[in-house]
């Protein structure tokens, strides 16, 4: 609706991995380097924390993509809140293992099945990896300790995948609490928001990317951004996104502060309807 008046060939604050936008800030990159360090040495399980919208998810599929077919298969569990059985049932056909039919099969024989699989993995000299979404949920589904029974299915300092576990700040000192899990963590990543100028840096080169030639945001709306959003990706999108759109809407050459802390008041106090 707006790229013809602000000169742009694409929308510059979609969501998602798009190598032409996205935008490798220095926690960003440290937070993949430690990864592909863990995972391509064979270490056995890490911890990535962060908050809501920072780019946890953004931080995995990067990973994924970066890593050399030698790392496979690329297991991500999205929901964790499930039973013991059923997460070895998933794990076991994820790992390439038939589909189970009912009535699905008992805790013993999805490990027969994982440890035959994992161990054609090794032999294939391949390393699996997977990934927990949303970790900080698995202390109230009792999982955590069978993920770490898990790490003692290959042979003894030769874990034949890698564990990681991704999810909100809480992660961390949960995890903590479960002394031999912890035990196990050889790195853990705090994946924070950007600073000031990574905000500036960011809704600059996402504009350029999308085709801007000219100044659309002014240098004191790039200063607000980062003051309203805290340096969280996932509000930065929304905010400036809505701001091209009333920026159009309402005839403006650039978008200042003024017309930014108007549009956040309506994102943050806009009553909902009933």
């Amino acid at each position: 609706m707006y790229l013809d008046y602000w000169q742009l060939d694409a929308k510059p604050f979609e969501p998602g991995c798009d190598p032409q936008t996205f935008y490798r800030g220095a926690a960003f990159q440290s937070a993949i380097n430690k990864l592909r360090y863990a995972i391509e040495n064979g270490r056995a399980a890490g911890l990535v924390a962060g908050a809501a919208g920072v780019g946890k998810t953004l931080l995995v599929e990067t990973l994924r993509q970066q890593l050399s077919e030698q790392f496979q298969p690329f297991v991500r569990v999205v929901f964790p809140q499930m039973t013991e059985r059923d997460l070895l049932v998933y794990l076991a056909e994820q790992f390439g293992a038939p589909p189970a039919d009912p009535p699905r099969y008992t805790i013993e024989e999805s490990l027969r099945r994982l440890e035959y699989i994992l161990a054609d993995n090794v032999a294939r000299k391949r390393h699996a990896v997977v990934v927990i979404d949303e970790a900080h949920l698995l202390e109230d589904s009792g999982l955590l300790e069978p993920l770490r029974l898990l790490l003692n299915l290959g042979p003894i300092g030769a874990p034949p995948f890698t564990l990681l576990f991704v999810g909100q700040p809480t992660l961390g000192p949960m995890v903590q609490r479960h002394g031999a899990l912890d035990e196990r963590m050889d790195i853990k990543v705090l994946l924070p928001a950007m600073s000031a100028s990574e905000t500036a840096d960011y809704v600059t080169h996402r504009l350029e990317a999308a085709g801007a030639t000219r100044e659309i945001f002014a240098a004191d709306a790039l200063k607000t951004v980062h003051q309203l959003t805290g340096g969280v990706p996932r509000r930065i999108n929304r905010l400036c996104d809505l701001a091209l759109l009333v920026g159009f809407a309402n005839g403006q050459h650039t978008i200042d502060a003024e017309s930014l802390h108007a549009i956040h008041g309506e994102l943050v106090t806009v009553p909902m309807a009933a």
